[in-house]
Protein backbone atom coordinates (compact mmCIF):
# COMPACT_ATOMS: atom_id res chain seq x y z
CA UNK A 1 0.00 0.00 0.00
CA UNK A 2 1.17 3.05 -1.00
CA UNK A 3 0.76 5.68 1.69
CA UNK A 4 2.00 9.80 1.05
CA UNK A 5 3.68 9.96 4.42
CA UNK A 6 5.30 13.25 4.15
CA UNK A 7 8.77 13.01 5.28
CA UNK A 8 10.70 16.12 7.05
CA UNK A 9 12.83 17.44 4.00
CA UNK A 10 16.86 17.10 3.73
CA UNK A 11 18.69 18.77 6.61
CA UNK A 12 19.57 22.26 4.93
CA UNK A 13 16.34 21.86 2.22
CA UNK A 14 14.35 24.71 4.82
CA UNK A 15 17.52 26.71 4.75
CA UNK A 16 17.40 27.28 0.77
CA UNK A 17 13.93 27.62 0.32
CA UNK A 18 14.34 30.65 2.93
CA UNK A 19 17.24 32.35 1.16
CA UNK A 20 15.25 31.66 -1.98
CA UNK A 21 12.07 33.85 -0.32
CA UNK A 22 14.19 36.58 1.25
CA UNK A 23 16.12 37.17 -2.15
CA UNK A 24 12.56 37.47 -4.07
CA UNK A 25 10.99 39.75 -1.69
CA UNK A 26 14.43 41.78 -1.63
CA UNK A 27 13.95 41.56 -5.52
CA UNK A 28 10.49 42.95 -5.18
CA UNK A 29 11.10 45.84 -3.14
CA UNK A 30 14.00 46.67 -5.78
CA UNK A 31 11.59 46.73 -8.70
CA UNK A 32 9.43 48.14 -6.78
CA UNK A 33 11.53 51.41 -5.54
CA UNK A 34 12.81 51.77 -9.26
CA UNK A 35 9.72 52.32 -10.53
CA UNK A 36 8.09 54.59 -8.10
CA UNK A 37 11.63 56.85 -8.93
CA UNK A 38 10.35 56.48 -12.71
CA UNK A 39 6.85 57.47 -11.66
CA UNK A 40 8.21 60.27 -9.09
CA UNK A 41 10.69 61.78 -12.66
CA UNK A 42 7.67 61.16 -15.24
CA UNK A 43 5.02 63.02 -12.75
CA UNK A 44 7.86 66.04 -11.87
CA UNK A 45 8.12 66.15 -16.17
CA UNK A 46 4.93 67.03 -16.46
CA UNK A 47 4.00 68.87 -13.41
CA UNK A 48 6.82 71.06 -14.62
CA UNK A 49 5.63 71.23 -18.04
CA UNK A 50 2.14 72.18 -17.06
CA UNK A 51 3.24 74.91 -14.58
CA UNK A 52 5.48 76.58 -17.42
CA UNK A 53 2.40 76.31 -19.75
CA UNK A 54 4.76 74.80 -22.35
CA UNK A 55 1.54 71.77 -22.22
CA UNK A 56 -1.48 72.12 -21.40
CA UNK A 57 -3.65 69.24 -19.39
CA UNK A 58 -4.55 67.91 -22.81
CA UNK A 59 -0.90 67.09 -23.75
CA UNK A 60 -1.37 64.51 -21.04
CA UNK A 61 -3.65 61.99 -23.25
CA UNK A 62 -1.59 62.56 -26.10
CA UNK A 63 1.30 61.34 -24.43
CA UNK A 64 -0.69 58.40 -23.03
CA UNK A 65 -1.38 57.52 -26.52
CA UNK A 66 1.99 57.92 -27.85
CA UNK A 67 3.52 55.61 -25.45
CA UNK A 68 0.50 53.64 -25.79
CA UNK A 69 1.37 53.37 -29.78
CA UNK A 70 5.34 53.39 -29.61
CA UNK A 71 5.14 50.72 -26.71
CA UNK A 72 2.47 48.41 -27.20
CA UNK A 73 3.37 45.99 -24.26
CA UNK A 74 4.04 48.52 -21.74
CA UNK A 75 1.02 49.16 -19.08
CA UNK A 76 0.43 51.14 -16.89
CA UNK A 77 0.77 54.63 -18.77
CA UNK A 78 -2.80 55.78 -18.79
CA UNK A 79 -3.80 59.09 -19.06
CA UNK A 80 -5.53 58.94 -15.31
CA UNK A 81 -1.71 57.37 -14.30
CA UNK A 82 -0.01 59.75 -15.88
CA UNK A 83 -2.12 62.12 -13.52
CA UNK A 84 -1.48 60.35 -10.89
CA UNK A 85 1.83 60.34 -11.14
CA UNK A 86 1.78 64.11 -11.69
CA UNK A 87 -0.50 64.10 -8.54
CA UNK A 88 2.24 62.12 -6.15
CA UNK A 89 5.06 64.43 -7.05
CA UNK A 90 3.25 67.71 -6.61
CA UNK A 91 1.55 66.57 -3.17
CA UNK A 92 5.34 66.05 -1.53
CA UNK A 93 8.13 67.61 -3.49
CA UNK A 94 7.95 70.54 -1.53
CA UNK A 95 8.38 68.85 1.83
CA UNK A 96 12.02 67.87 2.40
CA UNK A 97 11.45 65.48 5.05
CA UNK A 98 8.62 63.50 3.40
CA UNK A 99 9.61 63.06 -0.20
CA UNK A 100 12.68 60.89 -0.13
CA UNK A 101 10.59 58.88 2.36
CA UNK A 102 7.77 58.12 0.72
CA UNK A 103 9.38 57.50 -2.96
CA UNK A 104 10.12 54.05 -0.95
CA UNK A 105 6.71 53.28 0.13
CA UNK A 106 4.83 51.15 -2.62
CA UNK A 107 2.87 52.54 -5.17
CA UNK A 108 -0.48 51.25 -3.91
CA UNK A 109 0.43 52.85 -0.50
CA UNK A 110 0.19 56.27 -1.92
CA UNK A 111 -2.57 55.63 -4.18
CA UNK A 112 -4.49 55.07 -0.72
CA UNK A 113 -3.21 57.55 0.92
CA UNK A 114 -2.98 60.71 -1.87
CA UNK A 115 -6.82 59.78 -1.38
CA UNK A 116 -7.07 60.92 2.21
CA UNK A 117 -6.36 64.68 2.93
CA UNK A 118 -2.44 65.22 2.15
CA UNK A 119 -2.24 68.28 4.50
CA UNK A 120 -2.69 65.22 7.50
CA UNK A 121 0.75 63.59 5.78
CA UNK A 122 2.06 67.23 6.34
CA UNK A 123 1.16 67.75 9.87
CA UNK A 124 2.50 63.59 10.71
CA UNK A 125 5.89 65.18 10.29
CA UNK A 126 5.81 67.69 13.26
Amino acid sequence: MNMNVMKSPPDGFLDIVALITASRIRAYAAVNTTLIDLYWHIGAFISKKISRAEWGDAVVPELAAYIARTEPGLRGFTRANLFRMRQFYEAYQGNEILAPLVRQLPWTHKSRRRARDSRSIANFQT
